[in-house]
Formats: structure tokens, sequence, C-alpha cells
């Protein structure tokens, strides 16, 4: 369905700037009062968590962010603290890797891997049988999200789910981000990733040749020659095709919210499903603009309103109940 809600601001027409705003200009989000805990994992490895509010005692909301996201990303503090402010609490996960240290084992985390989320919730449940969770996935955090839901189907344990700007084919995706501006983006992620691998390559010589992240050159070509075989995939085609959150989405009992703009710049809109391919329990909104991850609104550059922050709380209020 088209949803009319957001209204992007006059002074970002158009995805760049809608997408390109939050990260450069955001600053109002400060002193936090974030709580960082490790969680050790069955296999050796490590994810760190940021909690905020984690001594109380109403629903959790977790974040996944998206590719080489951590809790400095911009939309990670503003869905936080507009979390809290419901009285909930909130914890923002950081993938294998990415919260500023290395993790111990060559594998890292990809758009398909869905083990280690499953695992955060299981020792979340554990702690607190009757606690009531619900998830908000970024981007690449959006597909992990919703291939997870697909998998788990009637078994998954959570209340509400949210994917927000979601690369449902992977393929297509990183086709998109080779053309035009788009190619910034790229650049941007490849220069993340080299910067992120290369330290960590140099006390774990991983089974690929480490000299590889400085040799490709798209996102393709990084995800068949590092992202894949690092992760147990044949090559490229097999980790896109295994990976890609869409052909999951039939198989989703958990009511899950999609949120995606039909001019967002890391993909083209041919990408977004069909209301046939959605099972009964997703609501999928479309709106004309907005960006990646941006969706930004006001009427006045110093004074910016994230509607995803409005937009995320209403509809996981509906199947969260206040304690």
């Amino acid at each position: 369905m088209n949803n009319n809600q957001f209204k992007p601001a006059w002074w970002l027409p158009n995805s760049h700037l809608q997408t390109l705003w939050p990260v450069l200009c955001r600053r109002d989000i400060k002193n936090l009062p974030i709580e960082r805990e490790r969680l050790e994992l069955p296999d050796g490895d490590f994810v760190d968590l940021d909690w905020i509010g984690r001594n109380g005692k109403g629903p959790l909301v977790l974040i996944l962010h998206g590719l080489e996201g951590s809790i400095e990303s911009h939309y990670a503090k503003g869905m936080l603290q507009a979390i809290f402010k419901q009285s909930w609490r909130g914890v923002f996960m950081h993938f294998r890797g990415c919260s500023g240290e290395p993790n111990r084992l060559i594998r890292s985390y990809h758009s398909g891997e869905t083990g280690d989320v499953s695992q955060v919730i299981k020792i979340l449940l554990e702690r607190e049988p009757d606690l009531m969770i619900a998830i908000v996935g970024f981007s690449l955090g959006g597909n992990v999200l919703l291939k997870w839901l697909g998998e788990t189907g009637e078994n998954n344990p959570i209340k509400a789910a949210i994917a927000i700007s979601v690369p449902f084919e992977l393929h297509k995706a990183a086709a998109r981000i080779q053309k035009g501006f788009s190619k910034f983006y790229q650049w941007y992620f490849m220069k993340c990733l080299r910067e992120r691998l290369s330290y960590k390559f140099q006390a774990q010589p991983p089974h690929v040749n480490p000299m590889l992240i400085y040799q490709v050159h798209s996102m393709y070509e990084f995800d068949d020659k590092i992202t894949a075989p690092l992760h147990g995939f044949s090559g490229v085609s097999e980790y896109y095709s295994l990976s890609s959150s869409r052909q999951y989405l039939k198989t989703i009992r958990v009511p899950t919210l999609i949120l995606h703009a039909k001019d967002d710049p890391f993909m083209t809109e041919d990408i977004i499903p069909a209301q046939h391919e959605l099972s009964p329990f997703i609501q999928l909104e479309i709106t004309e603009t907005g960006g990646h991850v941006g969706f930004v609104g006001g009427k006045y550059p110093w004074k910016p309103e994230y509607w995803l922050e409005q937009r995320v709380p209403g509809f996981l209020e509906k199947h969260l109940a206040h304690s």
C-alpha cells in the first residue's frame, strides 16, 4: 500500500539529500544513558549490546543496524531515545566486529546471518521468560530480520517487527549501487569494510587472500571474493540467492511493518515486493520519497523531524503491553 503519512522536508527534495542529511548533519542526540554488555556466543565469539533503560521492567525493543553500522549510526541513538520515551527498554545489537573491536573468529556478519539474532533473543528470554520483545531492523538488519521471521514462522517468540529500507533482493541492490551518484555509497561502504577487515586480518589471517580487500572495487566483487568464502558460500550467486529476504515474506507469522521509499537510491523500485508475496501478518507502507533510512520532514533545516521515530513507536505500541 502507499502511505501518505510521511511529508518530506521541502528543503530535502531528492533521495540523496534525504539519505545524507541525517548522516552528515544530525547532532541533536547527546548524553543518552547507554550501557554496554558483552554477550558470549556458543561458538566462542561475542556480540556487544548497547542498552538504554536496561534495569527497567517494560517491554524491550531490539535494534539491528545496516551494513557497517554501529551505535554511532545516525538512526541508532535517535531510535533508542524514541523507545525510551515510551517507557520501554531499548537494546542496540552490534553485529560481529561492528562495535569497535574485532570479533574473535575469522567469520563476521552478512545479510543472511540470522543465527546471532536468534541466539540473542534466546538469551534475553532465558533471563526473562515473560519478556515482550519487538525488533526494528534497518537496511541489512531489516533483511536479516525478515529472513529470520520467515525461517521461524509460527515458532518465532517476538511480538512485533519493523523492517526499514530493506534490500529484499541482494543482487539487484548490488547492481543499483554501482550506478550514478549511488557509487558514492558503494565507495563509502568499501572504505569502511577495508578499514575494519585490514585491522582484523593483521591479527587473524583469513583463509582467503587478505590483499583481495584492496583489489575488489564493487560490493558485488567484495561479496564474491570475501563475504561468500568467509561464510561458507560457493560464491556471490549462492550468497545472494540464499540470503535475500524476499523469498521468506510469505511465511512470516509475526505482526510486521515494512517501511520503504520508492526513491531509495540503494535499489530499484522493482525490488519492492508485491502484495501477493506478503503473509497476512505484514503491513507494507510505501512512500514516494524518503531515500534510504532518511524520511526527514520538518518546515525548517534548523528544526528537522525524523519521521521514523514517530512511526516506529506508533506501530509497536499496539503490540507491546505497557508494564
